[in-house]
């Protein structure tokens, strides 16, 4: 999604260690819905052409640990379900990939009310919820250690 398009959101934060320092080599992923709530599902969506939403995106981490995409608002996916962008991470010293969801900000009682969301420790829940900020939402994905984002499991990986 072109940056000026009207729609445009910005998702960005910072990958970490379980010391606070930045991973300036890891690789992020994102799988998202369309602002209706659609998963697209076309063959070849992960072809890019600049303006066709797709609902995925790469990004590299810099030297400072920092990741960003322009991508559209999400909506969310069923009725009940908060918001989300599905996030996968890649990075040295991993065995596998990492999955977590960063869900977009919304009224306390939308995020409670979500599925997933109110199955996590209510005191981890804050890992999983981006921050509204000047250039967008501040999602920071912290590896391991004090506020390490939830991960998340899926049957057979």
């Amino acid at each position: 999604m072109p940056p000026g398009h009207p729609d445009a959101i910005r998702l960005h934060g910072r990958v970490l260690d379980g010391a606070g320092n930045p991973v300036p080599d890891a690789l992020i992923e994102i799988w998202q819905a369309d602002p209706a709530g659609r998963v697209v599902r076309e063959p070849g969506s992960l072809h890019r052409d600049g303006f066709t939403f797709t609902g995925w995106g790469r990004c590299g981490t810099d030297n400072t640990g920092h990741y960003s995409f322009t991508t559209l608002r999400p909506g969310p996916t069923a009725p009940g379900a908060a918001a989300y962008v599905a996030v996968t991470v890649f990075a040295r010293g991993l065995l596998n990939r990492l999955f977590t969801r960063a869900y977009l900000p919304a009224e306390e009682s939308v995020l409670a009310a979500d599925p997933l969301l109110s199955s996590v420790d209510p005191a981890r829940r804050g890992t999983l919820v981006a921050a509204a900020d000047e250039h967008g939402f501040a999602f920071d994905i912290r590896l391991q250690g004090e506020d390490e984002t939830v991960f998340l499991t899926y049957p057979r990986h």
